[in-house]
């Protein structure tokens, strides 16, 4: 059974359950795969997949070790490829520097999308949008059972455009208010949270990275990931209809009141951010252009905002265009202040996995795992299996692996491994971002074991999501 089982089918398996992401070896050099070395068996391979896992080990004890999880990747980009490009030495180097630019250019791709993204939600709370929401809820009084389907909605609807982790951290802060001295409703509205947040992420391009990848990739069309909304919908209320019975009656008692902090603007910005969403729809389907290039005209939307605020500034001279008023004065609205506050120790995460990937791509080792996982499980197994994979690993790096190996599927099964991957990730805390991060934002209180308890509930959405899936979409 296992006689063809070799070490560098052993090796492509880790390769599956470690990177963190990157894109297949373009296209446009087909002509010249036939001089491409096949290194998976070789010290090379196994030296530079001996790096990238150690790498990623590394990642994981990032808490412990208090070493930014950056840092590590990036060592392991630079030295992957400087094996490799030490192997080809006097041979076709230019196979190399063509592989190279074809992943920077990728990696370019994906940073200014994200950069643009981030920009967007940095102003929207700076502005205090989302603060907003919080103290509106907060002034409701609503019952706890109330609460826990009001934050499950809102994280379910809310996550396919502010992005499942902006809005599982938003949504947590209200939870913590309203069950202050309630650990037990915390840890429920949390996972809740959690499942609602990965669940509407998976129906939209801007849910989550893992749909923004898909969708550049160009293997969904825009359109086509709202046929995931039925699936995604089952996946959130079926496992809130059984957790529900487990949220205490009664109303919370909360003794202060949350002033609005809502600033000058705020609303503005959200209908500009909805704006440049509808500019890169646009860009990518009628005009037939990256994405990215309709967000950064989308940014541009945001910078002339921010001038006409300053503009309106008591204290803008014309000797500069930043009003010296500080954070008190409502006018002052800087965007170079939104771009600098985003998560780039994250962008430049993306940048060593994607050249790590990336050269492991070039050496061999994710045709052997496409083989595996595509050809003796088959197809429907295999993207079943990714959303089991995403519990453990996480739903990004997983999802990037499956489209380096870029298997043949169609349109229904990659819709397939797109809800998957981004409602695999509820079955653990652990899978997904918004897990993770409401850990620690709500540490003693929503923890891995107390996540564990509910997984076979949530196990159960899992099931009826892929089952409704083949229902309205076969």
């Amino acid at each position: 059974m296992f006689g063809n089982f070799n070490f560098a089918k052993c090796l492509s398996l880790l390769l599956l359950l470690f990177p963190y992401s990157a894109f297949v070896l373009a296209e446009s050099n087909s002509e010249n795969t036939h001089l491409i070395q096949d290194l998976t068996q070789s010290w090379v391979g196994y030296l530079c997949i001996t790096i990238f896992v150690i790498a990623y080990c590394v990642v994981i004890l990032e808490e412990k070790l208090r070493l930014r999880k950056s840092k590590s990747v990036l060592l392991s980009a630079g030295l992957i490829w400087l094996i490799i490009a030490i192997q080809y030495i006097g041979q076709d180097s230019k196979l190399v520097e063509t592989a190279i630019r074809h992943n920077l250019l990728e990696y370019a791709e994906l940073f200014f999308f994200l950069l643009v993204a981030m920009t967007y939600i940095n102003a929207m709370i700076e502005r205090g949008v989302f603060e907003e929401l919080r103290r509106w809820l907060v002034s409701k009084n609503f019952s706890y059972r109330q609460m826990f389907w009001m934050t499950g909605i809102i994280a379910f609807f809310l996550s396919p455009i502010a992005d499942n982790l902006t809005t599982a951290l938003i949504m947590c802060a209200v939870i913590m208010t309203i069950g202050e001295g309630k650990p037990k409703f915390v840890s429920i509205a949390c996972i809740n949270v959690v499942v609602a947040a990965n669940a509407g992420g998976a129906f939209s391009p801007f849910g989550d990275i893992t749909t923004l990848m898909v969708w550049q990739k160009g293997e969904i069309e825009f359109w086509n990931f709202f046929n995931l909304f039925l699936p995604s919908l089952v996946n959130f209320v079926i496992p809130a209809a059984i957790m529900q019975f487990a949220v205490e009656r009664g109303t919370p008692t909360t003794t202060s009141e949350i002033i609005s902090q809502l600033k000058i603007g705020g609303y503005t910005i959200v209908v500009l951010f909805l704006l440049t969403i509808a500019t890169a729809v646009t860009f990518h389907n009628f005009l037939h252009l990256p994405p990215v290039i309709g967000m950064m005209l989308g940014l541009a939307y945001l910078k002339f905002y921010g001038y006409s605020l300053r503009v309106r500034s008591p204290n803008w001279t014309r000797e500069t265009e930043n009003p010296p008023g500080g954070s008190d004065d409502p006018y002052d609205f800087d965007v170079f202040r939104k771009i600098a506050r985003s998560e780039w120790d994250t962008l430049f995460f993306f940048y060593g996995v994607i050249l790590s990937v990336g050269g492991l791509s070039f050496l061999g080792y994710l045709s052997l795992a496409s083989g595996f996982m595509y050809d003796t499980l088959g197809t429907t197994n295999a993207n079943i299996l990714v959303g089991l994979l995403s519990a453990v690993i996480d739903n990004i790096p997983v999802m990037f692996a499956v489209l380096t190996m870029d298997p043949q599927m169609s349109n229904w099964q990659w819709l397939l491994v797109t809800l998957t991957a981004g409602v695999g990730g509820s079955l653990l805390s652990i899978g997904s971002a918004a897990g993770v991060a409401l850990m620690g934002q709500a540490r003693g209180m929503y923890t891995f074991f107390g996540h564990l308890k509910w997984a076979p509930v949530i196990s159960l959405g899992y099931a009826a999501s892929i089952y409704t899936h083949y229902l309205v979409n076969s």
